[in-house]
């Protein structure tokens, strides 16, 4: 039910106008070349490159786009291959889902790929597609690469601002953060400022990858997005300690920082902070002094930005190591064994039983059995939803238009299919944004309505789809999610011990206790970076197992407060550690020793058992040193026992 719920982003309306355009124009062209078909393929090609349209900064759109097309192109010419050829068809499919579900561990990227290509498989051994087998590909390409103009037109004009934005977001999030100091609202301010920074970086270093060291506009990006980490890190003492850094004037500053970076502007307005009245305050006041000046700054020295990743290895050497990875991985050869034996079953349906069932069943695993996209379960009963409701959309569109060969289709040369299109295209993206249900909604009468232009079944065929789609969801729900042991025994205590561990590793790395560690600056910044990015994909792993059927979703419901406590016990070791860098005194390497022995022991515990116990953790030491916080916080989380059963 809360899956149902549509989430409050806001609308991408710059997606929305490129949709309507990409999908509604091929279909214009077709009709006033009376090739329809032709047009509804250069469409279905558009679908996909709006589908795959998500990534915000100019160059990693042609990757996001361009290179899941090439996929699909490649998906829709085996498919065609294989129209109608029964057996064959069953073989070549589930050997494409198997690679697809491979190559779906490797990245955003590759996973969007993996779709693409198996889902333009099923469409074209599913539809019969004009000849020769190279048309469909090619006008497929067609309508992928407009979706890629489109997306690439204002890059002359405006071709740093999204990674501009993201870095002014970012500095708005540190701002909302130190806004939330010493408040419940806190927590929350701090995984905005993860996801920001996450997506920062991101953006920044994946073009910088073919800068490296260059004298560029990404320079100065780069170096006003690192000075951002010891304001971040400050903040965390704020939390704890802060009084002067508490007040409103501080989050005024940070946010004036924001917009000199969305603007440019190159002119420091003056700071008016109050005084520092401790070791957290000092903290906040030299951080926020240090980021003014740097985004100020002129000019920009390429050898005194710290790029935190280093250099990049060559192109060869990381499809080997990715090539590498995919073929021993246990995860990708389970997903893609679960996807192949799903979409062999739906096909072997449509293809080998004598039963009127579409290409659709098929097209409905595909699009359900993405465990990187989410619960598997949770997805199934959306699609359903989603997809029930689409079909409303849909007969609707399907009774007013008049379709070729019905008896009021006399003079219809199809136009009224172009407006038609541009509304129920711009709500793709649109809807994409509020969740999957709502999504599946916006697609499917798409679909049908380019379908039917190249089959010609109407209004009747909006029924059978429905059952399809049900069949496909109940197919996925048996052979790729029951069947499965790990849908029952998920894997989250094993990512939530690393955490631990890692958790650990910082507090010896913050402190310097362990002689073989690097104790710099540097080094203490991007283990906190790396772990802060870990525990996000393990909160994200949570929220997914919480949508489970039990038992896993009521696991994932006991160990969430340990997801919490580990993030706090993050917070509190950086606190510990900018207050010792402004004056407070250090803490005796017993004392860092024994709030190790504890993580470690913690990590252990969760590593081997499926149900959390409480310890009463014995951690001695200063009470009045700057440890002590850390040590509550340690103590909260080895308090923290799994729910008893009820008799």
């Amino acid at each position: 039910m809360r899956s149902l719920r549509p989430q409050a982003t806001p609308v991408p309306r710059a997606a929305v106008g490129r949709a309507a355009v990409a999908l509604a124009a091929p279909l214009a062209v077709g009709l006033a070349v009376d090739q329809p078909a032709y047009g509804a393929l250069a469409s279905m090609g558009a679908l996909s490159g709006v589908i795959s349209d998500t990534a915000a900064a100019y160059r990693m759109r042609i990757l996001t786009i361009a290179i899941p097309q090439l996929f699909g192109m490649i998906g829709v010419t085996l498919g065609t291959l294989v129209y109608g050829e029964g057996w064959m068809a069953v073989a070549v499919l589930s050997l494409v889902a198997l690679l697809s579900g491979m190559i779906s561990s490797v990245g955003a990227v590759a996973s969007v790929s993996g779709l693409l290509l198996l889902l333009n498989s099923v469409v074209g051994a599913g539809l019969p597609m004009p000849r020769p087998w190279w048309l469909a590909p090619v006008l497929l390409g067609v309508g992928g690469l407009f979706v890629l103009f489109l997306a690439l037109l204002a890059w002359p004009w405006r071709g740093r601002a999204p990674e501009q934005a993201a870095v002014a977001a970012t500095y708005r999030s540190v701002a909302e953060l130190l806004a939330a100091a010493g408040t419940v609202r806190y927590d929350e301010r701090r995984q905005d400022v993860t996801q920001s920074l996450n997506t920062s970086y991101d953006l920044i270093l994946a073009r910088r990858a073919r800068e490296h060291g260059r004298h560029s506009p990404l320079v100065e990006l780069l170096a006003q997005l690192n000075v951002v980490i010891p304001l971040v890190e400050a903040a965390a003492a704020a939390h704890r300690y802060g009084r002067a850094s508490r007040r409103p004037e501080i989050a005024a500053a940070v946010r004036e920082l924001a917009d000199s970076v969305a603007l440019g502007r190159r002119t420091a307005p003056p700071l008016a902070l109050p005084t520092p009245e401790g070791p957290a305050d000092r903290a906040v006041d030299s951080a926020l002094r240090h980021a003014s000046v740097v985004v100020h700054q002129a000019d920009h020295d390429p050898r005194n930005v710290d790029d935190r990743l280093g250099r990049p290895a060559s192109l060869r050497v990381r499809v080997r190591r990715t090539v590498r990875d995919v073929l021993l991985s246990e995860p990708s050869w389970r997903y893609g064994l679960r996807l192949a034996l799903c979409i062999g079953l739906a096909q072997a349906l449509v293809s080998l039983v004598a039963v009127p069932r579409s290409y659709w069943v098929p097209l409905t695993v595909t699009f359900v059995l993405k465990p990187d996209f989410g619960s598997v379960f949770s997805r199934a009963v959306l699609r359903a939803l989603g997809t029930a409701a689409g079909l409303l959309v849909a007969a609707a569109v399907l009774a007013a238009l008049p379709r070729p060969g019905s008896p009021t289709a006399e003079g219809y040369g199809g136009w009224w299919d172009v407006p038609v299109m541009m509304v129920l295209a711009a709500l793709i993206p649109a809807f994409s944004a509020k969740g999957y249900a709502f999504q599946t909604a916006a697609i499917t009468p798409v679909i049908l309505l380019l379908s039917d232009i190249l089959n010609h079944q109407g209004f009747h065929l909006v029924l059978p789809r429905l059952v399809d789609s049900l069949i496909g969801c109940a197919i996925v729900l048996v052979a790729g999610y029951l069947l499965w042991p790990e849908s029952w025994h998920t894997r989250i205590g094993d990512r939530l011990a690393v955490a631990v561990e890692d958790t650990g590793r910082y507090v010896s790395c913050a402190f310097g206790t362990d002689p073989d560690e690097p104790h710099d600056h540097s080094e203490r910044v991007r283990r906190r970076r790396r772990l802060y990015r870990d525990l996000s994909s393990v909160r994200s792993e949570f929220q997914r197992a919480l949508t489970e059927p039990p038992p896993t979703g009521a696991r994932a419901a006991a160990w969430w407060p340990l997801v919490v406590a580990v993030e706090r016990i993050v917070d509190a070791t950086t606190a510990a550690r900018v207050r010792v860098d402004h004056g407070a005194r250090p803490p005796a390497a017993t004392e860092v020793a024994g709030i190790e022995q504890q993580l470690r022991e913690l990590a252990e515990g969760v590593r081997r058992s499926e149900v959390l116990v409480e310890v009463r953790a014995d951690l001695p030491g200063d009470e009045e040193g700057v440890l002590e916080p850390l040590r509550q916080e340690v103590r909260a989380a080895r308090a923290i026992a799994s729910p008893a059963p009820r008799s």
